[in-house]
């Protein structure tokens, strides 16, 4: 998701032939691989995300509503919190089509997917909040991955990055842990922390798989 993460064939191929430390690929951790078992059997789902961010001394908390449909149509609606009524599509490539809230929600603008306007306080994309995204990451970056009973009906699988990331939104992160659902195999919370300060943390609840969003869902 962001510059840390690399494909997990070319850094394994790194890791051959270097001393640094090797990509969490994840392969003996059963949440990732029980989570990607279930994405690969859906068509779309739909999920409710509360994220809180931190910068420095500024704080966002928003609840998004996503919808995702495969292979690449996403729509994040802003619920609550700032910028609430507004949201974005995006049916692939490298630009969303977003409204804000309120008076101004008739009009539409295609913008970057970094425009700030269309991500979160810490830079996040519509991309990157995707939860196959978010999984993803946790096999994609170098450091060290262990899987953990949580509790509650979870499984904690935990990622001590082998470096903070220099730059984007997972800038100075240096662990992030997240919690798989026993019952349904999927994320229902993720933390990322910067030495012993939080970063980010997501809740996601009213997960609905195989909703059968039609295309109209993600207007562009």
């Amino acid at each position: 998701m962001q510059s840390n993460a690399l494909p997990c064939s070319l850094l394994l191929a790194a890791a051959l032939v270097s001393a640094a430390p090797r990509p969490a690929c994840g392969a003996t951790v059963p949440a990732i691989t029980a989570f990607e078992g279930s994405f690969a059997r859906i068509n779309d789902y739909t999920v409710t995300t509360r994220a809180h961010d931190v910068l420095g001394t500024a704080v966002q908390d928003r609840t998004y509503h996503f919808l995702f449909k495969k292979p690449n149509k996403a729509r994040i609606d802003i619920v609550n919190g700032p910028g609430r009524g507004g949201g974005g599509v995006w049916n692939g490539g490298d630009r969303v089509s977003g409204h804000r809230g309120g008076l101004l929600s008739r009009f539409r603008l295609k913008v970057s997917l970094h425009d700030s306007r269309a991500t979160s306080l810490r830079g996040y994309t519509i991309i990157d909040a995707l939860i196959q995204n978010e999984v993803a990451q946790y096999r994609n970056t170098r450091g060290e991955l262990i899987q953990k009973r949580g509790g509650g009906g979870t499984d904690e699988v935990e990622l001590k990055l082998a470096a903070p990331a220099l730059s984007g939104a997972d800038r100075g992160v240096t662990r992030m842990a997240m919690w798989f659902s026993k019952r349904t195999g999927w994320p229902v919370r993720q933390i990322r922390w910067e030495g012993n300060k939080v970063a980010t943390e997501e809740n996601w609840t009213d997960l609905r798989l195989d909703a059968g969003l039609p295309d109209g869902d993600f207007a562009f």
